[in-house]
């Protein structure tokens, strides 16, 4: 009973152990998955503004290779980062948009910086096309681009140190993660590992009692089979015999003496004559056997 309550009780909690291991191992991918796609994300924030960056570095590579030539040929560079810049900028916004209230100001900054440095080298490139080369110069001479290049060099710097530091602790987590994931995973493993074992010995155990159970139950019949031949052979001789003998004395009893017996006696007769034959037919259909020649039979 106590075994059968312990199967019961151990194949579910195996199941459920089983259906539990797999939550953690699917919780636990999930977590990682999650945590590499924030790294992932991460990475493509400072790849954005290093791109912001080197747009408007070629950008003012085109303008002073303008200005100091006057060859178109030389606002390509210009021309090119121009046309990038502004999904570049779109980029960094939409990957900034779950950042911390300071790196969305920082972003706002620096498109505003950016814009006053495209406004900038505009200028000097309209007045150098229109032969004022002097005149772009001295705007260059001003340091307005510069000061401006170097303020946006340095809020970049720091968007860039604070994606550092995402980056960092996204690393740290996953890495954490991962541990955490292989150390559960390691013991719940072990723990199905113990609890399969402990499972498949009791059924095992199991099993061995009930062929013992079993084989003691076919020599318990083998015994009661042994007997009931006995009996049966006992029913079929002796007990024949005997009620053979009782029927046939009462039948003679009654034919030779019966006028010589009282009422009482010959009643007797006739129950002992009739109870002999109800014991013959109960010994038949005991031991199967047909209905012997008509030697015991009610008188």
């Amino acid at each position: 009973m106590i075994r059968k309550a312990a199967l019961q009780i151990g194949v579910p909690a195996l199941l459920a152990f089983i259906a539990w291991n797999a939550y953690l191992a699917v919780n636990h991918l999930q977590q990682v998955r999650k945590t590499a796609a924030l790294t992932l994300e991460s990475s493509a924030i400072q790849a954005k503004l290093s791109g912001v960056l080197k747009d408007l570095t070629d950008m003012e590579t085109g303008q002073r290779g303008f200005l100091l030539t006057g060859d178109p040929a030389y606002l390509q560079p210009y021309t090119d980062a121009k046309g990038r810049i502004e999904t570049d900028f779109v980029d960094l916004r939409a990957g900034l948009s779950n950042r911390t209230q300071r790196e969305r100001s920082l972003e706002s900054q620096l498109e505003s910086l950016a814009e006053s440095k495209q406004t900038e080298m505009e200028h000097s490139i309209s007045l150098r096309q229109q032969g004022y080369r002097l005149r772009s110069f001295k705007l260059v001479d001003t340091n307005e681009g510069k000061d401006c290049m170097d303020e946006i060099r340095r809020i970049a710097s720091s968007l860039s140190s604070a994606e550092s530091s995402t980056f960092a602790r996204l690393d740290g987590e996953t890495t954490a993660a991962l541990k955490a994931a292989f150390s559960a995973t390691i013991i719940s493993n072990s723990l199905l590992l113990l609890l399969a074992v402990c499972l498949f010995g009791l059924i095992r155990y199991h099993t061995q009692v009930l062929e013992q159970e079993v084989a003691q139950s076919g020599h318990e019949l083998d015994m009661r089979d042994s007997q009931l031949e006995k009996l049966t052979s006992a029913l079929s001789g002796q007990a024949r015999s005997n009620i053979i003998a009782i029927n046939t004395n009462s039948r003679l009893l009654l034919e030779h003496y019966g006028d010589f017996l009282p009422r009482q006696g010959h009643e007797y007769a006739e129950q002992m004559n009739e109870a002999a034959a109800q014991m013959e037919v109960l010994r038949q259909d005991l031991v199967g056997s047909p209905p012997s020649n008509g030697n015991v039979r009610a008188a």
